[in-house]
């Protein structure tokens, strides 16, 4: 992005460092909060890009809405934003910076590259739990996929940009970017797909249903690279079973996996909470005694093991 570069300071508060990573909108930095003396990230948007059509100031809008209401959101979960602004046509996002790894990573450290039903339980218990915040804000993402989903290094899972974010009751549609994308088609529900709105949390619980066949199988529901195949599959075609990949996993949670990949949002889990507490009996055996350890070992291949429960459980 023209006039970025390390070195640079933003907001005469926040250096940038290094980038983490770059995307169509913008790129994410690593950075320094200089009065405090603390690593942050920053994903930096140009105003020009977020006004895919329509006005600059429509743009703004959208930006300044969706900063605040990312704000809102306080739970373990869910990456922290510090602090948003604009300046020379650069709209930044301050938020915390989690030191581990992406969800996609993991895969490939995975034996088989699929995870075993309680480590894949344990991901996605604490998907629910930060979803059942963002949900109870009457938020929903829209965009959950491998990418955007970190586990950090004492294995907390972290849900990352709300680039997508919507505020649920939201009816304007002038403040809805008109040629934004509909986020990963690998996770993307029916309902997202077909342009309903508004969309409610429901739609990241199909999200959910995708990631944890994922996880489970090493593979996306419909492994397909085609995006209109993909976008038909999701619309019409049966969700495959964890079976038909070769793995045996517990009854109870192949029903699970079949209902929040239902293509009706109705005839899902109603709440993430709901979720939550269907994966219960297949997390990780709780072990207190590591809370007694001096050093309890980093690796970000193991979730934690107690994670935080849902709002509204």
């Amino acid at each position: 992005m023209p006039g970025l570069a390390p070195g640079v300071v933003l907001c005469d508060r926040y250096r940038l460092e290094s980038v983490l990573g770059r995307g169509v909108m913008g790129q994410v930095w690593q950075g320094r909060d200089l009065p405090l003396d603390r690593p942050v990230a920053v994903k930096t948007v140009a105003t020009d890009l977020l006004a895919v059509e329509g006005s600059r100031d429509a743009a703004l809008a959208r930006f300044r809405r969706e900063t605040r209401v990312a704000a809102r959101l306080e739970h373990t979960n869910v990456a922290t934003v510090f602090d948003a602004s604009l300046e020379d046509d650069i709209c930044c996002l301050v938020m915390e910076l989690i030191e581990g790894t992406t969800l996609e990573y993991l895969f490939d450290q995975q034996e088989g590259g699929r995870f075993d039903v309680s480590s894949a339980a344990a991901v996605a218990a604490q998907l629910c739990a930060g979803l059942s915040a963002v949900h109870a804000a009457d938020l929903v993402h829209r965009d959950l996929k491998t990418q955007n989903i970190m586990i950090r290094r004492d294995g907390i899972v972290k849900i990352l940009d709300f680039g997508l974010v919507k505020l649920l009751s939201e009816t304007d549609p002038h403040l809805t970017a008109t040629g934004e994308g509909v986020g990963n088609l690998f996770c993307a529900s029916p309902e997202l797909l077909a342009g309903r709105d508004p969309l409610d949390g429901r739609s990241d619980l199909y999200a959910v249903g995708c990631l944890l066949h994922h996880m489970l199988t090493g593979e996306t529901p419909y492994p397909t690279h085609q995006p209109a195949l993909l976008a038909s599959h999701h619309l019409a075609t049966p969700a495959p079973l964890v079976a038909d990949a070769g793995v045996d996993i517990p009854g109870d949670l192949q029903r699970l996996i079949t209902a929040l990949l239902a293509k009706r949002p109705d005839d899902r889990p109603s709440s993430a909470a709901e979720v939550y507490a269907a994966l219960a009996p297949h997390l990780p055996e709780p072990r207190p005694e590591l809370a007694l350890r001096r050093a309890v070992p980093e690796d970000p291949r193991r979730p934690f093991l107690v994670p935080q429960g849902p709002i509204l459980l």
